[in-house]
């Protein structure tokens, strides 16, 4: 089951999500409930790591939509945590495109809210963010 995903990716059907520095973008195709993520499995691309993939299926189970569609993920930029939690925010809006009732489901449970929370800038005369060299009194 080989996607193209070029082709697959279409304007008013996609789902986008951030965070930190990962984006993912989404499609869903009618199918049995497949993760395919860069063109490798859901299960392989996460490392068989249950609670990420439990994170991406959430929205879905809520609405018991887990076996009707094939997720087809576009993803890159950050770590495995990132980029999961970005999956998740993708399917969820694209699900609330789909049919705008579902908003009101997913939006008390947390599943629309972006986590704007990034990596903090250095700034000058500092190590990182925030640690200053060490200070010495005499």
């Amino acid at each position: 089951m080989s996607y193209n995903i070029d082709s697959i990716f279409q304007k008013n059907k996609i789902g986008l999500g951030r965070r930190k520095k990962a984006i993912a973008r989404i499609f869903f195709i009618p199918g049995e409930g497949n993760l395919i993520i860069n063109k490798i499995p859901g299960e392989k691309y996460l490392h068989y790591n249950t609670t990420f993939l439990d994170l991406i299926w959430a929205p879905l189970k809520v609405l018991n939509l887990e076996t009707q569609f094939d997720v087809i993920v576009s993803v890159n930029g950050g770590g495995l945590k990132g980029q999961t939690d970005a999956i998740q925010l993708a399917v969820a809006r694209l699900i609330c495109k789909m049919d705008i009732q579902n908003r009101q489901i997913l939006k008390p449970l947390g599943f629309l809210t972006r986590d704007a929370r990034i990596k903090e800038r250095k700034k000058y005369g500092l190590r990182k963010a925030r640690k200053a060299p060490q200070f010495s009194k005499r």
